[in-house]
């Protein structure tokens, strides 16, 4: 069964089709499938059979999981089985039929633009860590790419002069403006940051660098964000993501075009974007008066 995974994962890999933390859930959740099956005695996927699914999901339930990650189990186990089913390795789906629970999806956490500010401003700018920390979080905020495409930016991908930067998510490429101010924050890091942290070691064209001298990590980001939210006073935990959803929030409640947006951020779907207007009922109400002819 193991080897029928690691195909299937290959094929994701080659394909491109998830982001590399949809690939670490994929792959969590179909190892704890296959774990599973081995101990109801199940051999192989074709012996695979609708109660043994059910069984499965009813553990989850069991162990407390939220239905939220039961939904996620759902949609990898589906995934998996229909690619089995479409390259002739399995004659029917047993998943067909796994309901996911309801549950109800909690709005966004968005910081207000006093906290973004405070966040932006709490890295000590005279070493060059602070100068690396400081390009990040403005880059982050100026464009609302996601943290895994943040570490991933090559000194190539940087367009100081016109003001945008290139970044990928799986085979998808897209252009993102940035603004003056994370212009200023990054050409900071670039001129007088970025060399001291580099310290004379080989490094290949990677934009953010560790201590090291390495490119820097997601969780290295993750530590940093933490650590200056509480300078800053945020009391509510926060993620990368949380930066993210800010970006789109904060640019929605300022008449913002949706679907730039969305185009902005990478959205597959107009109604992700959407979400982020949750609260900003009043700015839609006024966009609609000002914009609509016969309002």
């Amino acid at each position: 069964m193991k080897a029928e995974l690691k195909q299937y994962f290959e094929f994701l890999t080659d394909k491109g089709r998830l982001t590399e933390s949809s690939m670490v859930s994929y792959e969590r959740d179909l190892h704890a499938l296959s774990l599973h099956l081995e101990l109801q005695g199940v051999e192989g996927w074709d012996g695979v059979q609708r109660h043994h699914l059910s069984k499965f999901i009813h553990t989850l339930k069991e162990q407390g999981r939220k239905a939220a990650t039961i939904s996620r189990h759902i949609v990898s186990i589906r995934a998996f089985f229909q690619y089995m089913q479409m390259n002739g390795y399995l004659n029917g789906d047993p998943s067909i039929y796994l309901e996911a629970p309801r549950w109800e999806k909690k709005p966004p956490t968005v910081l207000t633009e006093a906290e973004m500010n405070a966040l932006l401003e709490a890295p000590d700018t005279t070493s060059h860590a602070g100068k690396r920390d400081k390009a990040m979080l403005e880059l982050l905020y100026a464009t609302g790419i996601r943290v895994s495409e943040l570490v991933s930016l090559n000194l190539e991908h940087m367009h100081m002069a016109l003001g945008y930067l290139q970044c990928s998510s799986g085979m998808k490429e897209r252009i993102v403006p940035f603004g003056r101010h994370a212009a200023a924050a990054v050409e900071a890091y670039l001129d007088e940051g970025r060399d001291g942290l580099l310290k004379g070691r080989a490094c290949d064209s990677a934009m953010f660098l560790n201590h090291l001298g390495t490119r820097m990590t997601r969780q290295g980001f993750w530590k940093m964000l933490k650590k200056y939210a509480r300078e800053a006073g945020i009391g509510e935990e926060i993620t990368p993501h949380t930066l993210r959803h800010s970006v789109a929030a904060h640019l929605l409640n300022h008449g913002a075009d949706a679907r730039a947006v969305q185009e902005m951020m990478g959205h597959a779907d107009i109604a992700t974007t959407l979400k982020y207007l949750h609260g900003h009922k009043a700015r839609l109400k006024d966009v609609y008066t000002g914009a609509h002819p016969r309002a």
